[in-house]
């Protein structure tokens, strides 16, 4: 997939996505580098900074958000 077409597909699923994750702003790198080794660039997305200390993470489907949470609890 090109940047754009990956831009698009997010938009299909991530504005109405329940799939959503939030985390301590101390465990960025570590779960953007699972996120990295474990899924495809299409497959989450993630804002930084979404609350004090906290940062968000979106997935496609609810399994991928489980393996995140089985992960980092």
């Amino acid at each position: 997939m090109t940047p754009i077409e990956i831009f698009e597909y997010k938009l299909n699923w991530h504005k109405s996505s329940s799939n959503i994750v939030k985390m301590h702003s101390d465990l960025e790198f570590e779960s953007k580098r699972w996120c990295r080794q474990n899924l495809k660039q299409h497959q989450w997305d993630f804002s930084k900074y979404t609350n004090v200390y906290e940062d968000t993470f979106y997935f496609e489907t609810e399994e991928m958000k489980r393996q995140f949470e089985k992960e980092f609890g």
